[in-house]
């Protein structure tokens, strides 16, 4: 994980590490569907922290938005 945005980071450290994990192994991909995002970095979004990365599987790029509580 690389940290591009400090207020993404903070957002995402408050998100329990069973759940992070759940969330990362569970991300669409266009080409596998179901896959888990890797070398992804953190963004702050107005609904949450936007997760972008890699397909684990693939290489493609994927992203999954993480919605503030």
């Amino acid at each position: 994980m690389s940290v591009i945005d400090f207020e993404a980071a903070r957002k995402w450290s408050k998100v329990p590490k069973d759940i992070q994990e759940m969330l990362l192994n569970n991300v669409f991909c266009s080409q596998c569907l179901e896959t888990t995002i890797v070398d992804y970095t953190l963004h702050n979004d107005e609904y949450g922290v936007l997760l972008k990365g890699k397909c684990k599987k693939c290489g493609e790029d994927v992203a999954r938005l993480v919605e503030d509580a």
